[in-house]
């Protein structure tokens, strides 16, 4: 019995110092919540949660670190850069003009605003990796491609030789994936890569996926950078399942957005992939002058800034731009997630802005690849639905595009999620295409999905019942975590 007792007393003075190092070392109030009603009510388990994904281990080093690696790295771009942003924010364009404290706000940020971009948007894989393949034959002096999900399949191979045998040529080919997202090519594609003579290292390095809370803290961007002139960026991975051909046999349709930008616009592209491989390969890349696109020539008329953040960042970039992007609208938002779980700042700036009168509609999947993401991103869909938005259940397939179109004038498009993972955990980038015919087709683009989706009646989701609510509202519980 003594034994007992002081096992017992042992135990609830573990909990009680985990429960001191979760308030010490966790700033979102809701993700505090969360974390100590896990330590609390799930004996053991809820700690070995806790310190496997949440504890913040050697994040101030490692962040550090890679802040001060960019401190010369950015003033040098800054002095490239300054004359284009100026331009592009004296041409008075429309839709710049509308979205002021939007472009003020990234500019704040360091992100240029870039003019004379040739902007491409890319529905699905099956349109996305013809137009890759072309920019990456083509390239005469370097690729720089990082992904957070690059696999061993028909696509991961075809873009492999393609890496190898531009390497062979004497192009300069950098490689950067995450090491959780793309595990399984550590032991196949990237030994060949590197044979081949491609530059490839691992983001933020996994020795015990199981038990290490570096599952936090990845890299979600999907960046190519083509001789400093053509990019891509969106939330297409390199993967078959991406590719709705009939031949691949995916069982599943995905509908997926990406975009291709030629010009200016690729210059903070370039950017953050530097900054990431100093961080992953431990070296300083020296700046040259082919990492940057020729302004003089002029490749378009659309106006592009890159909106980029992560655990390193000051603000939470990314948010703070989507909620001033859907403040600002007047008329109209079409917002696609595949993950909902806004948090209640996000919350707040959709229901003030149908509140406001702004139409407000949001597409999302009829069935998530993950049922406690699921249920936890239902929990939200009664507050937004009273405030007067429409919400729609995508069916034809999974629906993984992260795309936002306000007024049919400004088109966001990237690889953050609408969740706390997004907007604070992860590594993410969109690109903010202020252009009428972009923002257009990608407002086109919204509408033909909403023919394969169902709309959810706001009176019969009240009605149900609260047996059938009561999942949602414990996975919202633990949404911070999700």
């Amino acid at each position: 019995m003594n034994w007992i007792l002081l096992i017992a007393a042992a135990y609830v003075c573990i909990v009680l110092a985990v429960c001191l190092r979760i308030l010490y070392d966790t700033v979102s109030t809701s993700k505090t919540f969360a974390y100590l009603l896990i330590t609390i009510l799930l004996p053991v388990v809820g700690m070995l949660i806790y310190f496997a994904v949440g504890a913040n281990y050697r994040k101030n080093k490692l962040y550090s670190k890679k802040i001060i690696s960019d401190d010369k790295l950015l003033q040098e771009i800054r002095r490239k850069i300054a004359v284009e942003s100026e331009k592009s924010w004296d041409t008075g364009e429309p839709e710049v003009k509308s979205h002021k404290k939007l472009a003020r706000l990234l500019l704040n940020d360091n992100s240029p605003l870039s003019g004379n971009n040739e902007v491409k948007l890319l529905l699905n894989g099956e349109n996305k990796f013809p137009e890759v393949i072309e920019a990456l034959k083509a390239a005469k002096h370097h690729i720089h491609i990082e992904y957070y999900i690059f696999e061993n399949d028909t696509i991961g191979n075809q873009i492999k030789d393609i890496l190898i045998q531009k390497a062979a040529e004497g192009v300069k080919v950098r490689f950067i994936y995450d090491d959780f997202g793309s595990r399984d090519i550590r032991k196949t594609l990237v030994p060949q890569l590197v044979a081949g003579g491609v530059e490839a290292y691992p983001f933020y390095k996994i020795l015990f996926i199981a038990l290490s809370n570096r599952t936090n803290y990845r890299n979600h961007r999907k960046i190519i950078v083509v001789d400093g002139c053509t990019g891509f960026v969106g939330g297409i991975n390199v993967s078959d399942r991406y590719i709705n051909h009939p031949a691949n046999g995916n069982p599943v349709f995905w509908r997926d957005t990406h975009v291709r930008i030629n010009g200016p616009g690729v210059y903070y592209l370039q950017y953050l992939f530097i900054c990431d491989w100093n961080f992953c390969s431990g070296k300083n890349l020296k700046i040259e002058d082919n990492f940057f696109c020729n302004t003089k020539s002029k490749k378009g008329h659309s106006i592009v800034q890159i909106a980029a953040s992560g655990p390193d960042s000051d603000i939470p970039t990314i948010m703070f731009s989507q909620m001033e992007a859907i403040g600002m609208a007047e008329e109209e938002i079409l917002i696609t997630s595949p993950y909902f779980i806004p948090g209640e700042s996000m919350l707040d700036a959709i229901n003030m802005a149908c509140l406001s009168g702004v139409k407000i509609k949001l597409l999302v999947p009829g069935e998530s690849d993950s049922a406690i993401v699921n249920a936890a991103a239902r929990s939200y869909y009664g507050s937004i639905m009273d405030c007067g938005a429409e919400i729609y259940l995508y069916k034809k397939g999974f629906v993984h595009a992260k795309t936002i179109v306000a007024d049919g004038k400004l088109a966001i498009i990237g690889s953050a999620n609408m969740d706390h993972r997004s907007f604070e955990l992860n590594f993410e980038v969109n690109s903010m295409i202020y252009d009428n015919k972009i923002a257009g087709e990608l407002r086109d683009a919204f509408y033909n999905d909403l023919k394969d989706a169902v709309i959810i009646d706001p009176k019969t989701w009240k009605k149900r019942t609260l047996f059938k609510q009561l999942p949602e509202k414990i996975a919202r519980l633990l949404s911070p975590l999700l």
